[in-house]
């Protein structure tokens, strides 16, 4: 099966710095990926250059066959790769349903047409109450986002990014700060999702990674320390040593 993204010895550098070293990733359509390692091993530097908030500084992003390193974020996602943030980025004041009518009108290229049609609006809200039936977030639609929980905000992130009807999704600790229960409900989700969307996630939580992940790419000083199934990566004495063996 050909590859949906891969990385060809792609590098990243802040002057001296190097928080990326010739990463080699290859993802395959409908996969579930993990990106793990230690803090500051390079793993956030390395999805912001996937999705465009970061240019590399030598190396390829190929997706689908086309290399995308260097493109906007915004024709990033035109090409089907959508992610989600540590940090939220919701507007508050509005309702859960309004935040993802925003998002579906945007990806369908009319976010400042000012006159739609009746039947193109119903559309719209139509959409949005479908993708937040599918992060579980149905009888939620016209409370405030400032009203969710936190786990819920982050349900909300995911249904947003689906807006856009990506082949490949980015989640960037979309665990982090939940209490046991809503890491249950976001692994629930995630494990729900469409099986032909491929995901790459970077996350700490183990349970989370071993619950949901296909194949892991562990880094370490912004370099790959290894690749492999849950099964191989739990076995490597390496990877154990300099990160397993860890408290997270």
């Amino acid at each position: 099966m050909n590859a949906l993204l891969r990385t060809e010895k792609l590098n990243r550098a802040f002057g001296s710095l190097v928080v990326t070293s010739d990463v080699d990733l290859e993802i395959l359509p409908g996969e579930r990926h993990a990106l793990i390692g230690p803090n500051g091993a390079g793993k956030t530097s390395f999805v912001n250059q996937l999705g465009g908030q970061l240019q590399p500084s030598s190396g390829r992003i190929l997706f689908k066959g086309e290399d995308i390193a260097g493109l906007a974020p915004e024709a990033i996602c035109r090409r089907g790769i959508a992610r989600t943030f540590q940090k939220n980025n919701l507007f508050r004041g509005l309702s859960v349903r309004e935040n993802v009518r925003l998002a579906v009108q945007a990806h369908r290229g009319n976010i400042y047409q000012a006159l739609r049609s009746i039947q193109a609006d119903r559309g719209l809200w139509e959409r949005a109450d479908e993708l937040l039936a599918s992060v579980g977030l149905h009888g939620d639609a016209e409370r405030k986002v400032s009203e969710l929980s936190y786990g819920e905000q982050r349900q909300l992130e995911i249904a947003i990014a689906l807006a856009s009807e990506p082949e490949l999704l980015l989640l960037d600790e979309p665990t982090s700060g939940m209490s046991p229960s809503e890491t249950d409900g976001m692994i629930a989700l995630v494990r729900g999702l469409p099986k032909s969307l491929a995901l790459l996630m970077i996350e700490h939580d183990m349970k989370v990674v071993f619950s949901l992940a296909d194949r892991i790419t562990v880094l370490y000083y912004g370099a790959v320390l290894a690749s492999g199934t849950p099964t191989e990566i739990q076995a490597s004495a390496r990877v154990r040593e300099v990160y397993l063996g860890e408290a997270h």
